[in-house]
């Protein structure tokens, strides 16, 4: 049986990828013969894509598939324009080797250095840099020479690798598939030779690691599918289920041709287990005396893919094999430098930007290192309001802090506190513009409650600055970590029994989301007081609103920074139509009939 290739093209916009692909389908005899007639008839390679783009239509990368008599290809085909970097990087995570194709009239640009760092970070060792359009410099060897050259002392600075480099022209197929006589000086083999002849990565070796992706019930039966990640496993073998820990053996092999006597790495499979086991998505079946780390803080390299920048100390969601789990990004170590790989002070990270930082989860994750191993090492970030592809990462490893902080076992529960208090604990949240009432219907609410008898604490915006977050600003980052603080600290005071009043602008939905997740089920009472901005304005008791619309506070919510209202508040306040008192009156019953 002929082996399998997966490679990805990518380069700067322009270089000829397009043309590239299709003369090499074309040439290599892989296309029927009613679409071998001319490049032209090659839409669905070239013009189709390009189409598609202008169009809005949202790809991630083409994917074909062809053959010849020596081995069997994926092609994944990455657009070239710098608004799809992520996509390349989609394309990326998957192929063993990388065609970079650079204009030999334009020589390495920005992006043929940013795909040649993403595919490095992204575990490809071989690279194959075409160097195409040799006909528009007259086969130059010394123009060929300079760029083979530049391409690989960059590589050498962005972590190395097996580079080939080829001289080409795509348009009339100069060393593609059939060897050209322009170029005697080259004695090195074509693209398509070079595609048939290189090396293939072996799969992850080491011990079975299995992530659960789904349980399939049949017949009273149960199967715990998923795609092997590293190792292998047979039927009868002793497995471990992390992270629970229980141990059983292998039943049977499952796939949709029948059972298996042995199944490996890059394998998809179902696996019948000789116990009853409470196992689900997210689990991962592993060799019993080596199971994979866990842990829940990490060092990471992270591809910004999002037009929103990196905001350090917002949740978002991580996900990784089969797992999903809240994580929050520290201020960024670095970020990497593309023309020079230098190592360069970041506050963020922008859109197609490349850097190194900390994070943590809200649990443990079962990971390896990305270098070990590509699909228990890497991950993506999910933005939680929009739910975009917010970063591609890759785990360096578990930082020494996770493994030597544990949390500590109360003997006085959060539960027993509430129940000594006579009170069911819980944070109110109320959110809106400045000017909105957020602290007058606060304090209302806080008083009617203390009458009667509620143990209660205000945590009002501007007096947490003033202490707690005095170290903090109003650009975004500060903003998010600001609403952090506020919610671990209001966390504390409600497993101390208490029901805790919070008055925060707090403009983004994402942190407003976070808090509740910290608080957990039925603890987080959001209530937006719902002021229009041009109510806000008149009121101006402080005179912010003015001092903004003057250019003289930067970042004001409703003028220099939006505000996200709330989607679905447990308690909506209109300002417009009830008194700060009745406003109050209705918090109390709301709290006091939950």
């Amino acid at each position: 049986m002929t082996s399998l290739l997966r490679f990805i093209t990518c380069g700067s916009v322009d270089d000829g990828k397009s043309t590239l692909i299709g003369r090499l389908l074309k040439d290599s005899g892989a296309l029927p013969e009613d679409r071998a007639a001319d490049l032209a008839d090659l839409a669905f390679v070239a013009d189709g894509l390009e189409a598609e783009r202008e169009q809005g239509i949202t790809i991630d990368v083409a994917h074909l598939s062809f053959a010849t008599p020596r081995r069997r290809f994926i092609l994944a085909d990455a657009p070239g324009h710098e608004q799809y970097t992520r996509n390349m990087a989609t394309g990326a995570s998957n192929a063993e080797l990388a065609v970079i194709l650079v204009d030999a009239t334009k020589g390495v640009l920005a992006q043929t250095r940013r795909h040649a760092i993403i595919a490095r970070l992204l575990g490809i060792r071989s690279f194959c840099l075409a160097v195409n359009k040799l006909d528009l410099v007259d086969f130059d060897d010394g123009r060929f020479a300079a760029i083979r050259d530049d391409f690989a002392a960059f590589l050498a600075e962005a972590g190395g690798g097996e580079l080939t480099a080829i001289p080409l022209a795509a348009l009339p197929g100069d060393n593609v598939v059939a060897r050209s006589g322009r170029t005697a000086w080259y004695d090195g083999p074509t693209l398509l030779e070079h595609l048939e002849r290189v090396e293939i990565a072996a799969a992850p070796d080491g011990p079975l690691r299995l992530p659960i992706q789904q349980v399939i019930r049949d017949n009273g039966d149960r199967f715990y599918a998923g795609t092997i990640a590293a190792g292998s496993v047979r039927p009868g073998d002793e497995v471990r289920i992390q992270p629970s820990g229980r141990r059983t053996r292998v039943a049977r092999i499952v796939t949709m041709d029948g059972d298996l006597e042995q199944a490996s790495a890059g394998q998809s499979i179902a696996l019948a287990f000789a116990d009853q086991l409470d196992c689900a998505r997210g689990d991962m079946a592993c060799a019993p005396e080596a199971p994979p780390q866990a842990a829940d803080q990490f060092e990471a390299t992270l591809i910004w893919m999002d037009e929103a920048p990196l905001l350090p100390g917002r949740h978002y969601l991580l996900k990784i094999g089969t797992q999903i789990v809240p994580a929050t990004v520290h201020k960024p170590k670095h970020r990497v430098g593309i023309e020079t790989m230098a190592r360069l002070a970041a506050k963020t990270l922008e859109l197609n930007e490349i850097g190194v930082a900390n994070l943590w989860t809200a649990r443990p994750i079962l990971f390896e290192p990305y270098e070990t191993n590509r699909t228990l090492g890497g991950f993506i970030l999910i933005d939680r309001t929009t739910n975009a592809t917010a970063a591609a990462g890759l785990i360096h490893f578990a930082l020494h802090r996770a493994e030597n902080v544990h949390a500590q076992a109360l003997a006085v529960t959060a539960e027993r506190r509430a129940a000594l208090m006579g009170q069911a604990p819980r944070l109110l949240w109320f959110t809106g513009l400045s000017g909105a009432g957020k602290s007058t219907i606060a304090n209302l609410v806080e008083a009617k409650l203390h009458a009667r008898g509620r143990h209660c604490f205000l945590m009002d915006g501007d007096n947490v600055r003033l202490g707690l977050n005095r170290d903090l600003g109003f650009t975004a980052a500060d903003r998010v970590e600001n609403i952090r603080r506020a919610g671990e600290a209001a966390k504390l005071m409600t497993d101390a029994g208490l029901i805790v009043l919070a008055a925060f602008i707090s403009p983004f939905r994402a942190e407003r989301e976070m808090v509740r997740a910290m608080l957990g089920e039925g603890r987080f009472v959001e209530v937006f007081v719902d002021t229009p901005l041009a109510e806000a304005e008149r009121r101006d008791e402080k005179g912010l609103y003015a001092r903004a619309r003057a250019g003289e506070i930067a970042n004001f919510t409703g003028i220099g920074s939006p505000y996200e209202p709330p989607e679905a508040p447990e308690i909506r306040i209109d300002t417009t139509a009830m008194s700060a008192e009745e406003a109050a009156d209705a918090i109390v019953r709301y709290v006091e009939n939950a």
